[in-house]
């Protein structure tokens, strides 16, 4: 039975400082749990639990400790952007965050809702989730409140607001991605897809990397590369394909692209770690 998470974030959006703040307090042998937490971290109690989820469901931190892309990322002396000033990192996170479905609420929402609509209000992306946990027989793990309140983070974290009153508002972690827009009247959202913005050729290598082990199989379909890496960044058929005839062509050497009697498919020759692929694009851009 699959389990669904709509909680832990205690209702913060995952500020901008936020992983490199608990990537620090974790690396000094530091306890979420220890009444002092509040004061090394220098947030309330909750914010303390809210700091702990989103480094679990960005992948930086678990139970076994930091985790290697928490290390390449934040390290004081190796670490390739620890505050987080490339644009590139933050698809990184984002895409990590999607894909690890650890958080529940973000997959479904980039993958599956966005193929129903560009345009929604919170209503009816409430309803999507009510009628998919019934479809899979889980209405028990559907609290309307607690899925209204992960709603709203995850708008806090995308989209900027019409008016935005303080630099608060500016603070969320994912808003420069511009993946979320919020519409003139304020009352729904949309799917920025025609934002042309530039994911990173290495960024959605690694994102390929990150599904082909997942399925532990060298050849990937098309829809699978559209669900899973395309739409968790916004992007349509032309940019996507558009992207995978690059990557072929720059790593000829491990992974080819094909279109063959309107079977599209990316198949892996040769594998290639995504360290190596990230090494790629931070060995120059940093």
């Amino acid at each position: 039975m699959a389990k669904y998470c709509f909680s832990g974030h205690e209702s913060f959006a995952c500020k901008s400082l936020w992983l490199k703040k608990g990537y620090d307090f974790v690396v000094q042998n530091r306890d979420f749990n220890a009444p002092d937490a509040v004061i090394y971290l220098g947030v309330g109690k909750n914010m303390v639990s809210s700091i702990r989820y989103w480094l679990k469901v960005c992948n930086i931190y678990d139970e076994g400790g930091i985790t290697w892309i928490g290390n390449y990322l934040f390290n004081d002396h190796t670490g390739k952007d620890p505050y987080l000033e490339d644009l590139a990192t933050l698809y990184l996170l984002h895409f990590n965050l999607v894909f690890s479905g650890q958080a529940s609420i973000y997959r479904m929402f980039f993958c599956d809702f966005q193929r129903e609509r560009t345009r929604f209000t919170k209503e009816q992306y409430t309803n999507h989730i009510k009628y998919k946990l019934a479809d899979e027989d889980l209405k028990s793990q559907f609290n309307e409140n607690t899925v209204k309140k992960d709603i709203d983070v995850l708008i806090h974290n995308y989209a900027l607001p019409r008016k935005p009153q303080s630099n608060e508002d500016f603070s969320s972690l994912f808003i420069d991605l511009d993946l979320l827009r919020i519409t003139e009247d304020g009352k729904e959202y949309y799917f920025n897809t025609e934002g042309k913005r530039k994911v990173p050729k290495e960024i959605f290598l690694y994102s390929l990397v990150e599904l082909k082990n997942r399925d532990k199989d060298n050849t990937l379909p098309y829809d699978d590369i559209r669900h899973y890496v395309g739409m968790p960044f916004c992007m349509n058929d032309s940019e996507i394909i558009e992207m995978l005839k690059t990557l072929s062509d720059q790593y000829s050497d491990c992974i080819t692209y094909s279109d063959e009697s309107g079977i599209r498919q990316l198949q892996f020759t040769k594998d290639i770690s995504t360290e190596k692929i990230l090494n790629d694009y931070y060995g120059t851009n940093i």
